[in-house]
Formats: C-alpha cells, structure tokens, sequence
C-alpha cells in the first residue's frame, strides 16, 4: 500500500469517528422552576422539591431532589442523571413541584424530555 492510500484511509477513519461523535446530542436535560410570590416578585431562598410521578404514563422512575431558588428567583435541576439511570427508550419524566417559603406551600407539575429544558412557574399563595 502506497503511502497516499494510507494517508487517505486514516483520513477517512478520522473523519468517520467524528461523524459519528456529531450525531450524539449533547444538550443538558434540566428543570427550570421559577417560584413567584402572590404578588408576582420573583422569591429567593424558596425551597423547591420535585418529585417523579411513578403513576404517570409512561411511568416516571422513582426521583426526588431539593434545591433552593436562586438570587434570580429560580431553582435548576440538572437531569442528565435521571435520564442516565432511565435508559435510552425512556425519555419523558412527569414531576410534582412542591415550593416551600416560610409557611407558604405550593404545588405543581411539569413535563420533562431528554436533552432538553423544561420550565415551569408556581406562586405562592397571600
């Protein structure tokens, strides 16, 4: 094999590689939750709960976390290891939201997708 052909073979070897390294999507799989107070501010320090809902169809798998509002007004979950454990045919999770301030509670339910960000707004009540 001459060296030309060697060079052009390993050229498409490389080129086939990340091809194929392209086609993966690489998009974070996050839940955004925006926690605002009856008047409508943006809450800081809010704790936000979400909760996967194993009864929804298709099933969620069994997930809870906490994490508390941000200076924003918002709190992130980072999903890439719920989706991680759920495999790569399960790629929609159902959560209850539950936020926490002081002695106001509230609830509410978002939809996530893989690879994606799901946002979603409760209020706490007066």
């Amino acid at each position: 094999m001459n060296k030309a052909r060697k060079i052009g073979l390993l050229a498409f070897v490389c080129l086939s590689i990340g091809f194929i390294q392209s086609c993966k999507n690489k998009e974070p799989s996050a839940i955004k939750i925006f926690v605002r107070s009856a008047s409508n501010e943006l809450v800081v320090g809010a704790s936000v709960v979400i909760i996967g809902d194993v009864d929804s169809n298709p099933p969620t798998n069994v997930y809870v976390d906490t994490i508390l509002t941000n200076g924003s007004g918002f709190a992130v979950f980072e999903m890439k290891a719920y989706y991680d454990a759920a495999g790569e045919s399960n790629t929609v999770g159902y959560f209850d939201i539950v936020a926490k301030k002081g002695t106001k509670v509230t609830d509410g339910r978002i939809r996530s997708r893989a690879h994606t960000t799901a946002v979603e707004t409760v209020y706490l009540p007066n």
